[in-house]
């Protein structure tokens, strides 16, 4: 072996063992002492401090990292930090793992108006079921209008910009026009209700702040405690857990019964100790010995590296490698700048594609004659690189026909964050409906039904691989459409994997207004059901070719969720569907369109419990467009498709559940071939009754399941 490749195995081996060595009693007992719980004064307040909290002065091990309180310079306030953000601390319970936080600029100021949406570590805190999301518009000229009733004025003094607060009700996206941003504010419920009943003023309310759950330590600390042990962190142990015990210090678990019969004994466990330290010490030198003799024996059968090996790993382009990436690049190519820089000709704006919230995307040609998108995010900041990392971490372990495709990135520590993909060459969804090219009407009512399939087939890929990936934006602007108008989905940036044992996530609201699930606003829990509820809204916009949002309309329609609602709820849905599609003229289309429309109304349910899940979704729309243009229904479907015409217009305005009904009806011979089906209304069977004179199957109000 040459002497420079000498192995560091028998060092390794020899620290590893140095690092397993269990720790002395008289050292347990140490850490013991130094992790008592103790009483932090600072500013008036005092609080008890203990795992997995941490003060200056105690030790490392006795606190979790990233759950640090600290006293101001001045000793006026008790602060912690919170994804970057300092908030001053006011109560702990450690029973429910609750720390009440509020936001300092809310006590500082007389008129405090949030500038900025709470955000979290979602691995240190989450938020809880006491607090109330309250939505705030801030920094807002003069209304020249009333202000909406349920909206509320923050009462600051005369003179200065106003701020309003929403308790209730759905988003008032007219205020935007006079206020500079709106946020989500976190707030104890019981405020909240007092604010809502004239008790309280709204600055009182945020001065009370907020609640959150802390992670670390759930389940083993409580069990630790009651064992008569103490919390503590370690870094080399299981879980990087630590129960400190007067007498002994087991890694990452509890003392076990044994254990505690020694506590008050301590000659007897001190000598259970020394013979437990000679047994493990042993053991360890005995392991060491035998890989140290296997290592050696397989060295003496191995022949050196080949030159070749050496010089192909050594002369790897640069754009292949970027260590510093981790693990999420292992398979994304990563490029340099310049290589980038040179494909799109300086970042030249003849090759815009378009401008996002965040990014601007260009067209580029790599080296190796590929045709690219380069999407350039605006700021190299931390919120930026989350979402760059977030993205690149997805889509690499995604393949899906209906995805868009990440070739690679360049390297987090380049001029720019850009990430490289497949160039989708139609451009968005959005662009076609009631964009730059909305005057061409190139989509027609088949293709737009196949797009609405396509993309559903996409969300429920999303939604069904491990871990499931629950997409977050789902809107026309993030649907592409290659030569062939089929679909690409794209922008994962705000994307969250999910746990498979988790119903939601919790988290700050974020995604696209107009898309938003409004339970996901209202109660920052994030479920697959959200995306369904955005995916709602862009089957109203494939039915109306109308924008999401549009300040132009009427101001109760300005929100095409809420105005295609009222629309099929009033029996209008022929307003609302763009005349181009042959909604009046052509009945088959008629009846697919009116199906497709309820299936968007159940979409856009306010109780995500309601929404259907996106692969019932997927399976209707597939139904509905197989019965549609089925050839023998064309043959002598008239009279037929009249009947159905005629029972479409007879029956009451649309229902979350009129959906199934009508599409039972028309599917009859395909649902009365299939398998059994159970059908309950709540807890209570249901059962099927036939209208022999018609030749119909009669259900309300149903849930089906095949």
């Amino acid at each position: 072996m040459h002497p420079g490749l000498r192995s560091p195995l028998p060092s390794i081996l020899l620290l590893l063992a140095l690092s397993l060595t269990p720790p002395s009693s008289s050292e347990s007992y140490s850490r013991y002492a130094d992790c008592a719980p103790y009483t932090y004064s600072c500013g008036g307040t005092k609080i008890n401090i203990s795992y997995p909290f941490r003060v200056d002065g105690r030790h490392d091990y006795c606190g979790y990292p990233g759950y640090y309180v600290a006293c101001s310079k001045n000793n006026s306030s008790m602060t912690i930090d919170i994804n970057g953000k300092g908030y001053l601390v006011k109560n702990m319970d450690y029973l429910n793992h609750l720390v009440t936080v509020v936001d300092p600029p809310f006590v500082k100021q007389s008129c405090p108006q949030p500038y900025q949406n709470t955000t979290l570590d979602f691995s240190m805190y989450s938020y809880s079921d006491r607090d109330r999301n309250v939505t705030v518009f801030v920094d807002c000229t003069a209304l020249s209008s009333p202000i909406p009733p349920d909206m509320h004025d923050m009462g600051c003094p005369p003179g200065g910009r106003h701020g309003y607060y929403q308790l209730t009700g759905e988003n008032h996206i007219e205020m935007f026009e006079n206020c500079s941003s709106m946020v989500v504010v976190p707030m104890h419920k019981a405020a909240a209700d007092e604010i809502e009943y004239g008790k309280l003023s709204f600055s009182d309310g945020v001065k009370g702040g907020f609640s959150l759950h802390w992670e670390a330590g759930k389940g083993w600390c409580r069990d630790c405690v009651g064992s008569g042990g103490r919390c503590g962190f370690d870094s080399v142990s299981p879980n990087n857990t630590s129960c400190f015990h007067p007498h002994n210090s087991t890694l990452g678990t509890c003392p076990s019964n044994k254990d505690k019969e020694n506590v008050g004994h301590p000659k007897k466990a001190k000598i259970k100790g020394v013979i437990i330290g000679v047994f493990a010490a042993t053991g360890v030198f005995l392991l060491l010995c035998i890989c140290y003799i296997f290592y050696k024996h397989k060295k003496k059968r191995q022949f050196p590296p080949s030159s070749k090996s050496l010089t192909q790993s050594a002369s790897l382009k640069p754009s292949l490698m970027d260590p510093e990436m981790g693990s999420a690049l292992l398979q994304t190519q990563v490029f340099s700048y310049a290589e980038l820089e040179e494909a799109t000709d300086k970042f030249d704006a003849s090759n815009k594609l378009g401008d996002g919230g965040f990014c601007t995307v260009y067209k580029g040609k790599l080296q190796d004659g590929r045709t690219v998108a380069v999407k350039r995010l605006y700021e190299n900041n931390y919120r930026r690189v989350e979402q760059f990392m977030n993205e690149i971490q997805i889509l690499s372990r995604l393949r899906h026909q209906r995805l868009v495709i990440l070739y690679g990135c360049a390297s987090r520590q380049s001029r720019d964050l850009l990430l490289v993909y497949e160039f989708v060459s139609n451009g968005t969804l959005a662009h076609h409906l009631h964009g730059s090219r909305a005057s061409q009407y190139i989509l027609t009512w088949p293709m737009r039904l196949r797009i609405a399939i396509e993309t559903a087939d996409a969300l429920a890929y999303l939604h069904a691989v491990n871990p499931p990936v629950i997409h977050r934006d789902v809107k026309t602007t993030n649907i592409l459409l290659d030569s062939s108008f089929q679909v690409k989905v794209a922008d994962f940036g705000l994307s969250r994997l999910v746990p498979r044992d988790a119903t939601h996530i919790s988290t700050a609201p974020q995604g696209t207004l107009g898309y938003l699930d409004p339970e996901y606003h209202q109660c920052f829990q994030l479920t697959d059901k959200s995306d369904v509820y955005s995916f709602g809204v862009v089957l109203f916009e494939l039915i109306s070719s109308k924008p999401a949002i549009d300040m132009t309309r009427n101001r109760s329609e300005i929100n095409l969720a809420n105005m295609a609602i009222t629309r099929i709820q009033r029996g209008e849905l022929e307003q609302l569907v763009d005349a181009a599609l042959g909604y009046q003229s052509d009945e088959v289309t008629r009846k697919m369109i009116t199906m497709v429309a309820e299936v968007a109304f159940r979409c856009l349910q306010s109780d995500a419990d309601m929404r259907p899940p996106i692969k019932e979704v997927l399976e209707v729309l597939q139904a509905i467009e197989s019965e549609g243009y089925r050839p023998e229904k064309k043959e002598h479907g008239d009279a037929e498709i009249q009947d159905d015409a005629e029972l479409l217009k007879n029956t009451e305005p649309f229902s979350p559940d009129s959906v199934m009904n009508r599409l039972l009806l028309f599917l009859d011979e395909k649902i009365s071939s299939s398998r059994f089906v159970q059908l309950f209304e709540h807890e209570t069977m249901m059962n099927m009754y036939e209208e022999p004179d018609k030749g119909e199957i009669r259900i309300q109000n149903l849930k089906i399941i095949l």
